[in-house]
């Protein structure tokens, strides 16, 4: 069967809603090559196509929207397994999905249930109407695997308050469904047993004609009375970031990424969560780290175009060199969960190592045609 499956559903007044399913329920619906390059030709049909008024973004099953990308074939290609230019494909071709999705005329509406984790955050950050349930555990640990948060991440967490975009990219720290809202990370937050109500009430919705279309409009009128109904599940959830909010501000708030590294590993908590993300801070690679407090300031005040330029050049050099592979083997490939960083901690790691990851990979970017 195949690892993504496509339908349209005609509505009662004619539409169409486009869906889309990642069906690779065996690997959490991690996003390989062979699904992106499926889902833009289809996402660009349904763009042109005038009867088609939303799309819909799912998966198979209800553990995971999308765990992440696929790199352990990454790994695979770095080690000469594969085709070498295997990670620069990957890259854009993943680049250009997301951002396709950012700019995406129409109403793409995800279903983020269960794990959205890397790859799966950059296609939830880039549809117009993204949604949480009481089962979904967001974050971007790269730093546990020698990368940095990708997928545009460069943008969303550079606009999330009082530091926490840092923080999170830091510590991988995991976010529930309240604190995905409470930063803007979602739009709504929906019990998941409303996910066939969603569709149905999508497929009875009337769409209107022409210029009195109002797609965007139908779908937070639909989103909206489910959200209002799910709020019961959702009250008595804590929100770890929310709670934590002034300690993160203050804990970012240092002049270097070591002084901050210094000062989170320095708390003194028996919060579940801060305490998990302090051991992954504390057992991330020290270059991630770093790295991540440089593409964070760099990215700043870059366009969207420019951050997806910015992080295929960042990630296909981060390829080339051995920190992100070691953390690839050790927690993916051998398993061993003991990777041989290639500095001891953040203050040894040399300038001039990460001045070669932010070095252009190529003269001429391959994303230079994104406006």
């Amino acid at each position: 069967m195949s690892c993504v499956l496509f339908e349209e559903h005609t509505t009662q007044d004619g539409h169409v809603i486009g869906e889309i399913t990642l069906n690779a329920e065996r690997s959490l619906n991690a996003l390989t090559l062979e699904m992106i390059e499926e889902i833009l030709p289809r996402l660009n049909q349904w763009q042109s196509d005038e009867r088609v008024v939303a799309v819909l973004l799912d998966s198979a099953g209800d553990k995971a929207f999308c765990a992440g990308g696929d790199v352990v074939n990454l790994y695979k290609a770095i080690q000469g397994e594969g085709a070498a230019d295997f990670p620069e494909r990957f890259f854009e071709n993943e680049y250009r999905l997301d951002y396709q999705l950012h700019t995406f005329p129409k109403p793409v509406i995800c279903w983020g249930n269960g794990i959205v984790m890397g790859g799966g955050m950059g296609l939830l950050s880039g549809s117009s109407h993204r949604i949480v349930t009481e089962t979904s555990r967001l974050a971007m640990p790269e730093v546990t695997i020698g990368l940095y948060p990708d997928v545009g991440a460069s943008w969303f967490l550079n606009r999330l308050p009082g530091g926490a975009g840092r923080f999170l990219a830091m510590t991988g720290g995991q976010i529930n469904a309240p604190d995905a809202v409470h930063l803007g990370l979602a739009d709504r937050a929906i019990a998941s047993h409303y996910r066939d109500e969603l569709a149905e009430k999508l497929l009875a919705a009337s769409w209107g004609e022409g210029e009195h279309t109002d797609a965007h409009g139908v779908v937070n009128h639909v989103l909206r009375e489910l959200e209002q109904a799910s709020q019961e599940v959702f009250a008595e959830m804590e929100a770890p970031v929310y709670k934590s909010s002034s300690l993160i501000r203050e804990l970012m708030d240092h002049d270097t990424v070591e002084q901050m590294v210094e000062a989170v590993l320095a708390v003194e908590t028996d919060d579940k969560w801060f305490s998990k993300a302090q051991k992954t801070l504390a057992h991330g690679s020290p270059v991630s780290v770093k790295l991540i407090h440089e593409q964070l300031a760099r990215a700043k005040h870059m366009s969207l175009a420019e951050v997806f330029q910015f992080e295929l050049s960042l990630s296909v050099q981060c390829c080339r060199h051995r920190e992100f592979p070691e953390g690839v083997r050790a927690l993916l490939v051998d398993k061993d969960g003991q990777p041989s960083w290639t500095y001891p901690d953040v203050a040894s790691v040399e300038p001039s190592f990460i001045d070669e990851l932010l070095a252009p990979a190529w003269d001429t970017n391959p994303l230079a045609d994104l406006k």
